[in-house]
């Protein structure tokens, strides 16, 4: 419905694992020398090892909600009960926004968190691609990442001008309709000069130089399409920088935002990945940085503060090295604060965050709280395995040393509470598992494909007490509450409604986990 505010048997294989490492990471010292590779980010080795079946089995469950929420004509439709939807998307500004997807159980398309989205996917596909190929799923997260990066792209029409919105909020959550039976007009809305949105326009910046990188050997075309649009945005988002939530204040309901800083160094980090232009890295180490990066103080990674993510997609710089970055002093207090984010996970660590569940899940929030564990799982994953393939040993918290061992154990927790190993013995991933929720706060999933209910008369749907006629597999729901409990009601919107950016934060925790040779990739 669109959230308000919205805020053990580990150590035989990773042992193996470590060694392995070692090896690939000293074949690759050998080959950069012999071949004299000098590209902006040092290619890391890595072929994927045994896949390890429970988080291969649940990979591919999570991928399908990406389907499940796509809005246009549906080519190659997996999803059974969904149809084409959102064909006039864009006709009154005579573009075509059919593409993109739905943002959560309900049919409203925000820019912000789908740009999000597509930026953590892309760095998912970027680290874990091979892992993803091994259980076949790589060619289907590249689909559902450029069935955004499609619409982003139709979006930006000019150089200062992007649509951030299709639909009315308050019009679209007085229906419960399913997608594909949908009458109500879909304005559009957009930033530009005269109303800006440095943040929107940022992001949606750092998910087109991202998936720039996705797509540089496939479609070189399409990928330098997407590094246009993406300097073109950053160039607005920089110049005219104001808060959408300000210069749109209707925004502030469902995704307000709590700053731009981080998305203007989240972007600019992406695009000196995508480029290797040495101005983007002086961006966020020099005034920006200070002004925006808030160094020393851990934050949670989410669609709306981009700092932790940046902090440790950085930290990639400082560990293998890059063109232009000889002198990598200016990129040390990005790394010390990724250590203070993973300081901060780790349980046993001596500034270990107290929010956190009995059964040991980083719980933040008390809408969606899924969200933060599972992204800062993922951050976690990132940060263990650049460890692993540069050899290096430990992190240091507080006077306490950690190993990679010590971060895959917290990833691994946090993935399996998610998967079943919770108090209430459940998967809170739908489709994976044989117990998991039922009632899914989902329009699509929660109405029978031949019904014949409209807009406001859908809503019995909303109030039946029969279990979702359709599984909205890969759905990734809010979560339990503190105490561990979770009601199965799909009335209950703030902790059985699942979102896109859900899913890719989910996506991305489980493909480091799929193999048990997770040695990240080239972005070159």
């Amino acid at each position: 419905m669109g959230e308000k505010s919205r805020s053990g048997g580990c150590c035989g294989w990773f042992l193996v694992l470590v060694i392995l490492a070692v090896i690939a990471a000293a074949i690759v010292i050998v080959v950069k020398k012999k071949s004299g590779n000098s590209d902006h980010v040092a290619p890391v080795p890595g072929p994927p090892g045994a896949v390890v079946q429970k988080y291969g089995d649940a990979l591919k469950v999570a991928m399908q909600f990406f389907d499940v929420q796509k809005s246009g004509k549906l080519v190659d439709n997996k999803i059974s009960w969904r149809g084409d939807s959102g064909l006039k998307d864009g006709t009154e500004a005579k573009l075509d926004l059919t593409k993109g997807m739905y943002d959560a159980g309900d049919h409203m398309k925000f820019g912000f968190p789908m740009a999000f989205t597509a930026t953590v996917l892309s760095w998912t596909i970027l680290e874990y691609g091979d892992q993803m190929d091994t259980v076949g799923q790589l060619e289907a997260a590249k689909d559902s990442l450029m069935w955004i990066t499609d619409y982003l792209i139709n979006a930006h029409p000019s150089e200062n001008v992007l649509y951030i919105q299709v639909g009315d909020p308050e019009e679209d959550h007085k229906c419960w309709e399913r997608p594909e039976a949908m009458t109500e007009k879909r304005p559009l809305t957009q930033i530009n000069t005269s109303s800006p949105g440095t943040e929107v326009a940022a992001e949606t910046a750092a998910a087109m130089a991202s998936a720039s990188l996705v797509f540089k050997t496939s479609d070189p075309k399409y990928s330098s399409n997407l590094l246009k649009h993406a300097k073109q945005l950053f160039t607005f988002a920089d110049k005219y920088r104001e808060s959408y939530s300000v210069s749109i204040p209707e925004v502030q309901t469902y995704y307000n935002s709590t700053g731009y800083g981080d998305e203007l160094l989240w972007a600019a980090s992406w695009l000196f990945h995508a480029t290797g232009d040495r101005t983007y890295l002086d961006y966020v180490t020099g005034q920006n940085g200070e002004d925006f990066a808030n160094w020393g103080s851990p934050t949670w990674f989410s669609w709306d503060n981009k700092l932790a993510g940046t902090q440790v997609l950085l930290s990639r710089l400082s560990f293998f090295g890059a063109k232009g970055t000889s002198d990598t002093s200016g990129l040390n207090s990005y790394r010390k604060t990724a250590v203070a984010v993973i300081c901060g996970l780790l349980p046993d660590s001596p500034t270990a965050t107290k929010s956190r569940t009995d059964s040991g899940l980083v719980w933040v929030s008390q809408w969606n709280a899924l969200q933060h564990p599972v992204a800062s799982a993922f951050l976690a994953a990132l940060y263990r395995d650049y460890m692993l393939t540069t050899r290096t040993p430990k992190i240091t918290c507080d006077g306490k040393s950690y190993t990679p061992a010590d971060i895959h154990k917290f990833v691994k927790s946090q993935a399996d509470y998610v998967l079943g190993d919770n108090p209430m013995k459940m998967s809170y991933l739908v489709g994976y598992g044989d117990k998991y929720p039922q009632y899914v706060h989902h329009r699509g999933a929660s109405i029978p494909v031949d019904a014949k209910t409209g807009c406001s008369d859908g809503f019995k749907w909303l109030k039946s007490t029969h279990p979702n006629p359709n599984v909205a597999t890969g759905a990734l729901v809010g979560g339990p509450f503190l105490n561990e409990s979770y009601v199965d009601s799909r009335n209950n919107s703030m902790q059985a409604e699942p979102s896109t950016y859900n899913s890719a934060v989910i996506v991305g925790l489980l493909s480091s986990l799929v193999t048990t040779s997770s040695a990240v990739q080239s972005f070159s």
